[in-house]
């Protein structure tokens, strides 16, 4: 089994969240699809800040969940280096699914929403949304990917692109807490999660390794701003009231 240097068997996975989109644009209200949105220029500019701080960074692995936003974003990093793993798309990434498209009267009303949604994350039968998708589902199938992922042989560093939604429900699961301890981790947009795990050689004939030990690095490092000045917003709150393009591309 691969592992980071000096060390004997432990791998890291850095987790990243899309940059910034408007899920307000004319292309997202008229389809009523959410998961068509694409990186606005502020979004490829976080993006690109992120690009520069991987640019010197092993990867051996790069996986997004395959929705538009996060192959542009994972695509942005890529581009600083000069032999990148070819960039695969994991389904069981993808944001937790709402049921239906909604339409809030403000954007500020949208966030207020979610955040009240993520407070009741760890209880039993709470879905995203009404009619939306189980926590406990979507807890269950990124777990699961992280965790074919880290089966894997013959790497030690990779690269992850997801959604704020899959990236709190997998940080609840690193620290131990599961889904009720989703709405602490604050996940700021086009943030970097460094993610270290422990493993351990299952005896006897099977191949797989255990997980033995889960360690948060660090957690919602944003290389456009370090320290977070100016940033006062939640991440809730940015992605729906930042004032960024109402006249969005269409096609």
């Amino acid at each position: 089994m691969s592992a980071l240097e000096g060390t004997t068997g432990r791998r890291r996975i850095y987790l990243m969240r899309h940059g910034h989109v408007d899920y307000g644009s004319r292309e997202v209200v008229k389809s009523q699809d959410p998961t068509i949105a694409r990186l606005t220029p502020l979004g490829k500019e976080q993006a690109k800040a992120a690009a520069a701080a991987f640019a010197h960074v092993p990867l051996d692995i790069a996986i997004c969940s395959g929705l538009r936003r996060t192959r542009e974003t994972a695509e942005i990093v890529l581009s600083q280096h000069v032999a990148p793993p070819v960039l695969e798309d994991e389904p069981g990434l993808t944001e937790l699914h709402s049921g239906k498209f909604i339409p809030f009267a403000t954007r500020e009303e949208l966030s207020a929403y979610l955040t009240f949604t993520f407070e009741q994350a760890g209880k039993e039968g709470a879905t995203f949304f009404e009619g939306g998708e189980l926590f406990a589902g979507a807890y269950a199938r990124a777990v699961a990917s992280i965790e074919a992922l880290l089966h894997r042989p013959s790497w030690s560093s990779a690269l992850v692109v997801a959604h704020e939604g899959i990236n709190r429900l997998l940080l609840g699961w690193m620290c131990g807490a599961g889904p009720s301890a989703s709405l602490p981790f604050e996940q700021d947009l086009a943030c970097v999660n460094v993610l270290d795990f422990d493993l351990v050689p299952e005896e006897g004939d099977n191949p797989v390794s255990r997980i033995e030990r889960r360690i948060i690095k660090a957690t919602n490092v944003t290389p456009y701003g370090w320290l977070k000045a100016g940033m006062h917003q939640t991440s809730f709150e940015a992605i729906f009231t930042a004032p960024e393009l109402e006249d969005e591309v269409e096609g």
